[in-house]
């Protein structure tokens, strides 16, 4: 499993990359989280432009055999849904930490990154 140390980690295997600006951040699902789905075949974001709270729903990935809930990591406005994915939902299991980005949020509250996991930690609670 990769890890990369660049990011943060929630229980509910969402990441987080903190962008330039310390306000945008981009999520996405980890690649322990896509392998135990399987193959995604579908993605629903259902707060795009809307205020959302920390570990609030905010859409689901399809798999083949299952459907899991999305949460915020952090609270702040849904900006951006990474479309390609529209098309090729599967970019979530080849690219997870890259291509298959699911959306960007602009942070109300940047203090909330701090009660994140790091890599080492969520490395840990995969493991357990």
């Amino acid at each position: 499993m990769d890890f990369p140390q660049d990011l943060y980690y929630t229980r509910d295997h969402e990441w987080l990359r903190v962008g330039e600006d310390s306000q945008t951040i981009v999520v996405g699902i980890t690649d322990f989280a896509q392998s135990e789905l399987g193959d995604i075949v579908y993605i629903e974001i259902d707060k795009l432009d809307a205020d959302v709270e920390q570990n609030e729903v905010f859409g689901t990935v399809e798999a083949v055999k299952t459907v899991s809930e999305l949460y915020m990591p952090v609270s702040g406005t849904l900006v951006e849904f990474n479309e390609d994915l529209e098309d090729s939902p599967e970019q979530v299991n080849d690219d997870p930490y890259g291509e298959g980005w699911l959306i960007k949020i602009r942070m109300s509250d940047p203090s909330q990154v701090s009660d994140l996991l790091s890599a080492d930690e969520y490395a840990e609670l995969v493991a357990a």
